[in-house]
């Protein structure tokens, strides 16, 4: 198992199980309890991880934001299997909308080729679609949040709102099949729900390490949500809570 996979099981494994042992989280990687300290300093250094005496929990509470680096550590693979999986449902002449984050900076990856009208508040997307030509790329402004690469506020929620998309994707930090999408900041939040009143239908990319995860404030009830991409790990009950709700759930092919 490579350094980036195994510390995303680790992480998976800790967001999961709230703290494990060195040695349980050695036997879950198949690696030596020497590697997997190397591995927990590291997460620590990024602020994912607390180390404890004989092992770890995860550092962030439910209601802190986490940064750019910190998603760009984890279920990278995941990421990338979601996005090829979204990239299917965009078909040139689609006006979209992609939310921040990780995810939807992959998706932006894929769609460099298309003939398309992209949306987006996240310079990472923006950026990631400098060099398409026969993408037109909308950078929508606002007040610039550095934690999450995006602008957000009353500027950018206006502007959003007079726009219409077919299809918005977002990620956002949790999704569950009783609240649906949540985030724990309101600004956040505020921007996702402007995108997805002007948007016909709503896509979600989560990885496992979300879905189950309930944040503070809610940026797109259950029933709003028209498919869910996702990758094999994630939890089952609740994905069947989610289908229950009327939601599609694909899962996206992890190699």
């Amino acid at each position: 198992m490579f350094t980036e996979e195994r510390r995303q099981v680790i992480v998976s494994a800790l967001s999961l199980n709230g703290s494990l042992s060195v040695t349980e989280i050695a036997r879950l990687v198949h690696s030596s309890q020497v590697t997997v300290r190397r591995d927990l300093i590291a997460l620590e250094e990024a602020k994912i991880v607390t180390r404890r005496r004989g092992g770890a929990t995860i550092a962030r509470l439910s209601i802190e934001e986490p940064t750019y680096l910190e998603k760009s550590t984890v279920a990278s693979l995941e990421k990338r299997s979601i996005a090829l999986e979204a990239a299917e449902l965009i078909a040139d002449g689609d006006v979209v909308m992609l939310g921040p984050g990780t995810t939807t900076q992959e998706l932006a990856k894929r769609l460099v080729e298309r003939r398309i009208m992209v949306a987006t508040t996240s310079i990472l997307v923006a950026d990631a679609l400098r060099d398409a030509p026969g993408v037109e790329t909308i950078l929508i402004g606002g007040v610039f949040r550095g934690e999450i690469r995006a602008t957000v506020g009353g500027a950018a929620e206006r502007a959003i709102g007079r726009l219409r998309f077919q299809k918005l994707f977002l990620s956002g930090n949790g999704l569950t099949g009783r609240t649906g999408l949540t985030t724990p900041n309101a600004h956040v939040a505020g921007v996702d729900r402007a995108a997805a009143d002007s948007s016909t239908e709503i896509i979600a990319l989560v990885d496992h390490t979300k879905v189950g995860v309930d944040s503070i404030v809610q940026t797109v009830p259950t029933s709003r949500i028209g498919t869910l991409i996702t990758d094999s790990a994630a939890d089952a009950g609740e994905l069947e809570a989610l289908r229950a709700a009327g939601v599609a759930v694909k899962i996206a092919a992890t190699d």
